[in-house]
């Protein structure tokens, strides 16, 4: 039974789509790239870059009336639609720029076939940082994007590299949030057994990421921008004190003006922790203003009922369960 009504109108923040017409590009142009693509029967095509295995991307991942009956299955009002793995830095400065155009093109297309439904998150060539500065401007002003989505590293450039600033500051300046996510992740070679790519790389990414815009001085040098970590932050929060510790004792990081414990309620999270107490560590220690509903759909972990992931956590009351289902994600998108 939904529980949309009896919960306002949820909003998930952590849901990844692949759109036919932006597959039908990878499939034609990734191979000159490096992507490997073959089309599994019924289960639709499956596509691997380097290390990273996406797929099969079945109907629940592309059709979007699919997806529609599974969010008013799961109480879910709104899916903030966003591209995931292998995103577009590996296919070089034309065909990148050109899957994140068609990619958001199709956001914008999806918006308009179910307005009430379905907003976006628009990918960015951030390989090719003027590409990608002329890429906000424009998605910005499709119908429906509400935001950006990036991963956590730019192929070998971390997101404190200054040549990414332009794009943080028109990005800033347009007031939209920015969705981090893990793409390739940290020494994948001692990862690669136990899917513990997923279940260790993705978090410690997430942590890495948080540092270097810490250390990085991008959260000092762009006040305003709002970034968002997936996975509940994944290592950053509980790691948040030992980089503090560095802070106050070693004088090559005095560079920051506050210690990292001070820069954790520039960030928000999503709830895809895999434990109540999680989201409870969240909340208390950061506040429930910058937690939001997520669910990582429709990957093999992701949350089949985002919506009571939140309602039947023992350590929410009615109040900040309604900022994490609602709420925040209103604000921070601005909807």
């Amino acid at each position: 039974m939904s529980d949309r009504h009896q919960h306002g109108n949820p909003i998930d923040v952590h849901a990844h789509w692949y759109p036919r017409a932006w597959l039908e590009l990878l499939s034609k142009h990734g191979l000159a790239h490096g992507l490997e693509w073959k089309e599994i029967e019924g289960k639709g095509p499956q596509f691997k870059v380097g290390n990273l295995a996406t797929g099969p991307a079945g109907p629940r991942f592309v059709d979007l009336d699919a997806r529609i009956a599974a969010m008013d299955e799961q109480g879910v009002a709104v899916h903030a639609l966003s591209l995931s793995q292998p995103m577009v830095y590996w296919a070089g400065r034309e065909t990148g720029n050109r899957l994140a155009l068609s990619y958001n093109d199709e956001l914008a297309r999806a918006h308009e076939a179910h307005p009430q439904r379905l907003i976006g998150l628009a990918t960015l060539p951030m390989h090719t940082p003027d590409l990608a500065a002329l890429e906000v401007e424009r998605a910005a002003k499709l119908p429906g994007v509400r935001g950006f989505y990036m991963a956590t590293r730019v192929l070998e450039q971390e997101l404190s590299d200054a040549a990414l600033f332009p794009v943080y500051e028109r990005i800033e300046a347009l007031g939209l949030p920015i969705f981090l996510h893990p793409v390739f992740v940290i020494d994948h070679k001692r990862l690669e057994k136990h899917y513990l790519t997923n279940l260790l790389g993705n978090p410690f990414e997430s942590a890495i990421a948080a540092a270097h815009l810490i250390f990085g001085g991008v959260l000092d040098r762009f006040p305003k921008l709002v970034i968002v970590l997936p996975h509940a932050g994944g290592a950053f929060p509980w790691l948040v004190g030992r980089l503090n510790r560095g802070w106050e004792k070693r004088a090559d990081l005095k560079h920051i003006e506050h210690g990292p414990t001070e820069y954790l309620r520039r960030f928000y999270y999503d709830t895809i922790g895999y434990s109540d107490a999680v989201v409870d560590f969240l909340v208390r220690h950061i506040g429930a203003d910058r937690v939001m509903m997520g669910s990582d759909y429709c990957f093999p972990i992701a949350y089949e009922r985002p919506v009571e992931i939140v309602t039947a956590n023992r350590y929410l009351n009615a109040e900040q369960q309604d900022a994490i289902l609602e709420g925040n994600a209103r604000r921070v998108l601005g909807l």
